[in-house]
């Protein structure tokens, strides 16, 4: 399978990783060798509930035997769908009264920028340096990292940056701008949390200017930080909410949602501005609705301090410089990126699965399963350090 895949699939990189999955269960992957691998990474955040989730999978299954795509986004009521939205509207900020879904988050990233320019009539766009929101054409604009775009230029305009938490660049928001888009904790960056209310502050530049403020959830969503989601610990409350990853317990997935105000744009002058054929799927509405209900259900959330602090305590060693954000989504930091090269790859063979970061090269990602259990945790901590031990 592996010459086939090199062969015929087409790659991100010259040299993936290249694990060949049989299947997985809970918090392991299974390799076609019958090796296990404990999973540290979900998917890129976007398996909460781990893999193969028995309650998931009853849900799918019962959904496929009724109906799977049977019309285009917006035209048919169909109860997953519905139900879902209605679901994400309860556990949303009251304003948040609409919700459109997508097929991706990067697909949502995509349907919020447009939604902000028909909104405020205005071209400007705002993001931070060192974010990610996506690799499609609006999206990759607002890619900041110029090393990575330099080569698909030109891309849209009208966009600029300033940097993430530095106040004093918030006057780049004016009468310009129809909207700032920011990731609520900096992904590829490094797992950057907000600090000294950053994010209330730039709500409240946008306020002064008439632009809208557009969070990016899709990590951060759905449980990882402790709280339903990540703006929630920074007290601020976005315009746009945009989410993907995690909602679709691992299938794929966005939403956007903002006030009825808002998002009643797009269904007249001109109609159909916002359309998607697969938006809303009903095999993948019911992934996502089963895992929230599971996740709200169960108190998941509250057991992820618990579990931060677990990893934190075991992950104790002299090349770990620091450990940056919160919940489950954390980036231990070591002195160059040779050490986070060593690790991914030595972990794999001895049956640990990490990966690395966009941007931030002397780091890696810890973001597995929201309920991987406190051994498992003890248990890859464990080969983390041991392997540390070897450099």
């Amino acid at each position: 399978m592996l010459k086939d895949f090199l062969k015929y699939q087409a790659k991100t990189t010259p040299h993936p990783l290249g694990l060949e999955i049989e299947y997985a269960n809970g918090s392991y992957l299974y390799d076609v060798e019958g090796k296990s691998y404990l999973d540290f990474i979900a998917g890129v955040s976007a398996l909460p509930l781990g893999h193969s989730h028995p309650k998931v999978v009853s849900a799918l299954k019962s959904q496929i035997e009724k109906y799977m795509h049977v019309m285009v986004y917006g035209e048919f009521a169909q109860a997953p769908a519905v139900a879902l939205c209605k679901t994400l509207v309860h556990l949303l900020p009251k304003n948040h009264e609409v919700v459109y879904l997508t097929n991706s988050g990067t697909e949502a990233i995509e349907g919020a920028l447009k939604l902000a320019k028909r909104v405020t009539r205005r071209s400007g766009l705002i993001a931070a340096n060192h974010s990610y929101h996506g690799s499609t054409h609006g999206a990759f604009s607002l890619l900041g990292y110029e090393e990575q775009k330099k080569g698909y230029r030109p891309l849209l305009t009208g966009v600029s940056f300033l940097n993430f938490n530095e106040e004093k660049d918030l006057n780049r928001i004016d009468e310009n701008t129809a909207a700032v888009l920011l990731e609520t904790i900096q992904g590829g960056a490094g797992f950057v949390l907000p600090r000294d209310n950053y994010l209330k502050k730039v709500k409240k530049r946008c306020e002064a200017v008439g632009a809208l403020l557009l969070l990016d959830e899709i990590q951060p969503g759905f449980g990882r930080t402790g709280k339903m989601f990540g703006f929630e610990n920074f007290d601020v409350v976005p315009d746009i909410i945009v989410m993907g990853k995690a909602l679709g317990g691992g299938l794929p997935i966005g939403a956007f949602s903002a006030s009825k105000k808002l998002m009643v744009k797009f269904e007249d002058e001109p109609k159909l501005g916002h359309i998607t054929t697969f938006g809303g799927n009903p095999v993948v509405a019911t992934s996502a609705l089963t895992t929230i209900n599971e996740i709200v259900s169960t108190k998941l959330i509250h057991q992820i301090a618990n579990k931060e602090k677990i990893f934190k305590k075991n992950l104790n060693h002299p090349l770990i410089k620091k450990i940056q954000g919160k919940g489950l989504m954390l980036a231990p930091i070591f002195e160059n990126p040779e050490i986070p090269n060593y690790l991914v790859s030595r972990c794999i063979e001895k049956g640990l699965l990490l990966f690395w970061l966009l941007w931030e090269k002397n780091a890696i990602r810890i973001s597995p399963p929201l309920n991987i259990s406190e051994e498992e945790i003890v248990m890859g901590c464990n080969i983390i350090k041991e392997t540390l031990d070897e450099i």
